[in-house]
């Protein structure tokens, strides 16, 4: 049981996500001015998804204080906004889907799990340094994570499966659809089917691009 608590968050927060694409404005993004993504009646602000990118770095910087060091843990975390977005997104979908199935989830199940978890890795700051640098989840939201782990693995449970067989993403699918996820497209595109953000092809880089070009010396 240890051993799929450990497997749970790498399924929710590891994205399949292709190289970076330059953070532009696209022309779509006019009609959620301020807005990074919308889930149902819910915003996540552009602010709201900076502020989180901000608790990783600030964690990654106060567990690596050599500048050269740091920069190395940066380059491999370069795609940290859209993996951040991607989690913020898909935590709103998985909790509607439990929502639907009438899971929920206490704050006693969210302590069991991580006092099973700290025990496992041998202590409080051991387990926040494995999810900062596995998962890119600071300390502060440690709990709020676990809690989406739980939530995941209840529903698998109550559809009488687990998260890595199709009738749970079919799920999450269904609970995308419902929430009419919408993405500025700046951070790319929610493929309902996988339930993951996409990258999008960007036609105005290259436009802008062309344009430049001809521009006089």
């Amino acid at each position: 049981m240890h051993r799929r608590s450990r497997r749970r968050p790498a399924l929710l927060l590891t994205a399949a996500i292709a190289a970076a694409a330059p953070l532009l404005t696209a022309c779509g993004s006019d009609a959620h001015p301020g807005a990074a993504a919308v889930v149902g009646d819910q915003r996540i602000t552009v602010a709201q998804l900076e502020n989180r990118v901000d608790e990783v770095r600030e964690a990654q910087r106060a567990a690596v204080p050599d500048d050269a060091q740091y920069q190395q843990v940066v380059a491999r975390t370069g795609t940290l906004t859209r993996d951040t977005l991607h989690g913020m997104v898909l935590d709103r979908v998985l909790h509607r889907a439990a929502q639907d199935a009438g899971v929920t989830v206490s704050r006693k199940e969210v302590q069991g799990m991580r006092g099973d978890l700290e025990t496992q890795a041998g202590g409080p700051e051991q387990l926040e340094t494995v999810w900062l640098q596995q998962y890119g989840v600071a300390p502060e939201r440690l709990d709020d994570n676990l809690r989406v782990q739980l939530e995941a693995q209840k529903l698998a449970q109550s559809l009488g499966t687990d998260t890595s067989r199709p009738e749970f993403w079919q799920a999450l699918s269904e609970a995308s659809k419902k929430l009419d996820v919408d993405l500025n497209p700046r951070y790319g595109a929610w493929d309902v089917q996988k339930s993951s953000r996409v990258d999008t092809p960007t036609p105005w880089v290259r436009e802008v691009a062309a344009a430049g070009g001809q521009q006089p010396a």
